[in-house]
């Protein structure tokens, strides 16, 4: 089967069945996973289908994300990455900064990794605070409604005290991130919150493996070109042609 008879093939078999896995992709064409991989980035490339870990999924007008799922659920999803990222943006804090830090599994992989401990933080997270804390960094917390999902405080009162405050540089995590609708979450109150702190950061920078790529949430809550953006290594090479996306951790 020449290449072009095999990627409307894949095609035909990712829309038929909504997805389909490297493995069975492979199977069902009779050639190796490395040549299916590659047919993929390709035909990802192209916006025939959209690629994901481990396979294919059929191509949509838009993937929403409506509810945050579970803070315990969310840890288990992409840790490896998200680590890398992590660690690659604790290298950007100096021992002056003052340091914003947003809730999210991936922005508590970058507190993990923290080991500038001259700096200021100032955290909505519960968990991250905690953390901050037992490194010996002196930590800041708004008052605010706790958010049971994310563990995060949010509210008005977040965001009036937030807005006191200047930042040299901050990191936000995000449940979307698209180059038309910008960084997006699906809660509003959170939405706030975030918005706020990152229109008061001198460096904003959002942290967010690749699976949240041309993702689309409820709510926008900075334009794309608002921030740079640490992610793994992504199957839509458009994205680096924007001039704000580092890739770190590449295979």
């Amino acid at each position: 089967m020449i290449a072009a008879e095999r990627s409307d093939r894949i095609v035909e078999l990712v829309n038929l069945n909504g997805s389909m896995s490297l493995t069975d992709l492979a199977q069902e064409l009779d050639t190796s996973e490395s040549t299916i991989r590659r047919d993929l980035m390709r035909l990802h490339q192209q916006g025939r289908l959209r690629r994901v870990r481990g396979g294919a999924i059929k191509v949509t007008q838009a993937e929403f994300v409506v509810a945050d799922a579970t803070f315990a659920g969310r840890q288990e999803l992409n840790m490896p990455q998200k680590r890398a990222i992590g660690a690659f943006a604790a290298t950007l804090i100096g021992p002056s900064d003052f340091v914003f830090i947003d809730a999210g599994t991936t922005t508590e992989c970058l507190v993990d990794a923290i080991t500038e401990t001259h700096a200021t933080y100032l955290t909505n997270s519960l968990p991250h605070a905690q953390k901050l804390l037992a490194k010996g960094c002196r930590t800041l917390l708004p008052g605010g409604e706790i958010k049971q999902v994310t563990e995060a405080l949010v509210g008005a009162e977040t965001v009036n005290f937030i807005r006191r405050y200047h930042f040299t540089i901050g990191f936000w995590g995000t449940n979307g991130a698209d180059l038309e609708t910008g960084f997006t979450t699906p809660e509003f109150s959170e939405a706030a919150v975030k918005q706020i702190a990152l229109e008061q950061t001198v460096r904003p920078y959002v942290l967010c493996d690749s699976s949240k790529f041309s993702q689309v949430s409820l709510i926008t809550f900075a334009d794309f070109d608002r921030a740079h953006v640490i992610t793994d290594e992504l199957a839509d090479r458009s994205y680096l042609q924007s001039g704000n996306v580092t890739e770190v951790g590449k295979r």
